[in-house]
């Protein structure tokens, strides 16, 4: 009885170590993406949500705006309110469907185009470098721990619509 409970001790102190770990991990990663939010701005002026989603109507073309937001990972909501900072600047256009009134497309304009074109990426040119250095198998086991990391930290699906149904509520 007494080496189980201090085993279970150990456990828990490894445990908690690995969490203290993590914790600064998640940190540095803030601040990186903090400093690198402010470098993106400063050079391009965009947020990194409105790179994003420029980006995705780069790719997507002619897109919806609940296409940019599962294309950007975030809620439409945001979405909406970035496509109408990017329209009051010129770097986008809305216009409804020919065939559904409902439906409102976006596109980039010339100037959205070459803004999109000079501007620096989200994650930056150094970890962009760094992360071209290491082999496949890394970088394949890098996505894997971000992904990984992200799905513990994020809600789950049904979580989400829940509070964002209490939200529509409130």
């Amino acid at each position: 009885m007494n080496a189980d409970l201090a085993n279970a001790r150990v456990r828990k102190r490894f445990r908690d170590a690995d969490i203290r770990t993590i914790e600064k991990a998640i940190r540095r990663i803030v601040r990186a993406h903090d400093l690198q939010s402010k470098a993106l701005a400063k050079a391009s002026g965009l947020t990194a949500a409105q790179l994003v989603v420029m980006k995705g109507i780069a790719e997507l073309g002619e897109v919806t705006s609940a296409a940019l937001s599962a294309y950007a990972d975030i809620s439409a909501a945001t979405v909406v309110t970035v496509l109408d900072n990017l329209e009051e600047r010129d770097l986008i256009h809305r216009y409804r469907s020919g065939s559904d009134r409902r439906i409102v497309h976006t596109r980039l304009t010339e100037r959205g185009l070459t803004i999109l074109a000079s501007a620096p990426s989200p994650l930056g040119e150094l970890f962009l470098q760094r992360f071209a250095r290491l082999d496949a198998e890394e970088r394949r086991r890098v996505v894997t721990a971000a992904t990984g990391l992200a799905n513990l930290l994020t809600p789950s699906t049904s979580a989400r619509k829940a509070t964002a149904r209490r939200t529509m509520l409130d």
